[in-house]
């Protein structure tokens, strides 16, 4: 058996102490790193270089990482996205959950929680593919989901979703008609104990605009008032 090549990051920021530091950090962990000191350079990079995921300043010269995050997002396969959002910015951070960052970091943040987010995510993506049953496809009405493949097909047509909404879907399908908790998906999703509970919300909100027909009247992801959410329990596997 071959070895897995390293994973490839990309940091996108115009604070060179910044970029330094985190290069640093990351290469020490193992992977390999690519710069990038704005927006234009970013989607260059990631163009030619097909990063696993990029670290994103979000505030760039040029083309800001909310930008950047919406042309990530049109790759195929699109990489996971880490946002660095200044600390108290919460309208930044949910915005940068929206147009689909997978996590975020607040500056000023410490280079090792970074590394471990970065981990993380990556980590997440690694074991969706590798549970048990991921030969099996998920269905729920016209809605067909490969977790080995990581695709989503509805109606006949392939959604585009980022990482986390992709996991977020695949944990809520294999856990059909059962109430789980934000805390519990922040968790089993997310891979941390503690966080803003707010990104998950988020993350539901944008998955239930692209597979819902009335995202106001969910069907399939429905709120559990108090508690979070529950997948329609008509989904079976097959």
């Amino acid at each position: 058996m071959h070895p897995e090549p390293p994973r490839r990051i990309l940091v996108v920021d115009d604070d060179p102490t910044v970029t330094e530091v985190v290069t640093g950090y990351l290469k020490n962990a193992g992977f390999v790193v690519d710069t990038a000191a704005d927006g234009h350079e970013a989607l260059a990079c990631a163009a030619s270089g097909r990063p696993d995921l990029v670290v994103l300043d979000l505030m760039l010269p040029g083309l800001d990482g909310i930008d950047v995050c919406r042309g990530l997002r049109e790759a195929s396969p699109a990489p996971a996205v880490i946002m660095l959002t200044a600390r108290g910015d919460e309208e930044d951070r949910v915005l940068g959950l929206e147009v689909g960052a997978d996590d975020y970091v607040t500056k000023p943040f410490s280079p090792r929680e970074l590394v471990l987010r970065v981990a993380a995510v990556l980590r997440r993506r690694a074991a969706v593919a590798g549970e048990p049953g991921t030969g099996t496809l998920l269905r729920a009405a016209d809605l067909v989901v490969d977790p080995a493949a990581r695709r989503a097909v509805q109606g006949g047509k392939e959604l585009a979703l980022t990482l986390r909404e992709f996991d977020l879907l695949v944990y809520l399908m294999r856990n059909p008609g059962r109430a789980v908790s934000r805390e519990q998906l922040l968790q089993e999703v997310w891979d941390w104990e503690f966080g803003d509970l707010s990104t998950v919300t988020v993350h539901a909100r944008r998955l239930r605009t692209k597979i819902e027909e009335d995202p106001a009247n969910p069907r399939l992801i429905q709120t559990v008032w108090g508690v979070g959410y529950r997948f329609d329990s008509s989904t079976e596997e097959g």
